[in-house]
């Protein structure tokens, strides 16, 4: 097992490219989707079922560990890896994101942000300092810098600030990390849908220099076609040699697009969160569960696919579990979605490695458009 965090190219195609992350704790394999475990768990799931789907990594969510049950307990208690029981890397996002969506009452300035919790109205002061501190305690293996995220759309001047105290504190995160052999801190650059922005905040962080490097200030309300466009361009305004990690997203098109575009890693809450609703992802769309025309479905959710869920569990049986408050019905369906996600990572790294990507994406879309299969 490696003792430090390297990562390693092993083909391309097109702008695409698979490869391999290494870290003290594992393997990931690129592209890679991390499920999230924004509370140090996957909704539904346990830990051994998340990594039964072929995940290598999970996410864990800054600010809402500071708040409940608070870094330093977690460190007391040996960690984020062991309190959750995950053995393999775990990236931890620096909490900004959610200060500006969820928290009450907070105030910016240049320090950083201060604010009040949005479960108990306590009063929090969230810098960088204060953000590398907690993933510290945390223990993940990747710890993201902190940064600011304006909701799109937003005028050019206001996007020039942000990107720019964004990059401050890109430097102040660098020199709080410290020296952390094993562990990595990736800066993330912002610059909104402004191509110029994005190429100023580019240089920026290559210059302050970073383990790995992440597209932040997308998937904001900008639109797959703006996202796209931006996605054009800035993954080849960041290092080759380094992880690139589109945040936030996405959609299982979304994540096809991003690797075509080349992006190295993906997170996203809607696998698990669409499972707690009933919304299964299959090879041919989505399929709402509750819908009646699953009454008497003696079929699975997708024919080909090998999950639990599939294998053992009909239609009919998932929408009476749904329509009856059952809990099996959110463990159920999120399992099938997180191994839905990791099935579809596995065949886009295969097919990158074989030269094949534009195959496996026309064969992706076509069946995608066939929609769900004819009632029974």
């Amino acid at each position: 097992m490696t003792q430090r965090f390297q990562f390693d190219l092993h083909a391309t195609d097109g702008k695409a490219r698979t490869g391999v992350i290494s870290t003290p704790r594992g393997e990931i394999r690129t592209p890679a989707f991390m499920p999230v475990g924004t509370a140090a768990t996957v909704k539904a799931m346990m830990p051994e079922s998340v990594r039964a789907t072929g995940a290598d990594i999970l996410l864990g969510n800054t600010y809402h560990l500071m708040l409940r049950p608070t870094a330093e307990r977690i460190a007391r208690l040996g960690g984020l890896h062991k309190f959750m029981n995950w053995d393999r890397p775990i990236l931890t996002d620096s909490g900004g994101f959610q200060v500006m969506s969820l928290a009450e009452l907070r105030k910016l300035t240049e320090e950083g942000v201060t604010f009040k919790s949005h479960i108990d109205g306590s009063k929090h002061v969230l810098t960088p300092e204060r953000s590398m501190e907690i993933q510290k305690l945390l223990g993940s293996d990747i710890v993201m810098c902190f940064d600011e995220c304006p909701a799109l759309p937003a005028d050019r001047a206001r996007i020039e600030e942000s990107m720019q105290l964004s990059m401050r504190w890109a430097a102040r995160s660098r020199e709080a990390f410290g020296d952390r052999p094993g562990h990595a801190l990736f800066g993330i650059q912002q610059g909104g849908l402004e191509q110029d922005f994005r190429e100023e905040s580019a240089k920026a962080l290559t210059d302050i220099g970073f383990e790995g490097y992440a597209v932040g200030g997308l998937a904001v309300g900008e639109g797959q076609e703006s996202m796209f466009a931006c996605l054009d361009y800035a993954p080849d305004q960041l290092p080759t040699d380094k992880p690139r990690y589109l945040m936030g997203v996405g959609k299982p098109d979304d994540i096809v697009g991003a690797v075509e575009r080349g992006i190295d890693m993906f997170d996203c809450v809607l696998p698990s969160r669409s499972g707690r609703t009933g919304q299964a992802f299959t090879r041919r769309g989505v399929v709402n569960i509750k819908n009646a025309r699953h009454t008497d479905d003696p079929r699975p959710l997708d024919e080909a696919c090998t999950c639990p869920c599939c294998a053992q569990y009909s239609r009919a049986y998932l929408h009476h579990v749904f329509k009856s408050h059952e809990m099996i019905s959110s463990m159920l369906v999120t399992w099938h979605n997180l191994h839905y996600y990791q099935e579809l990572m596995a065949g886009l790294r295969g097919a990158i490695a074989r030269a094949d990507l534009a195959g496996f994406v026309k064969t992706f879309h076509e069946t995608r458009a066939l929609g769900d299969i004819e009632p029974v």
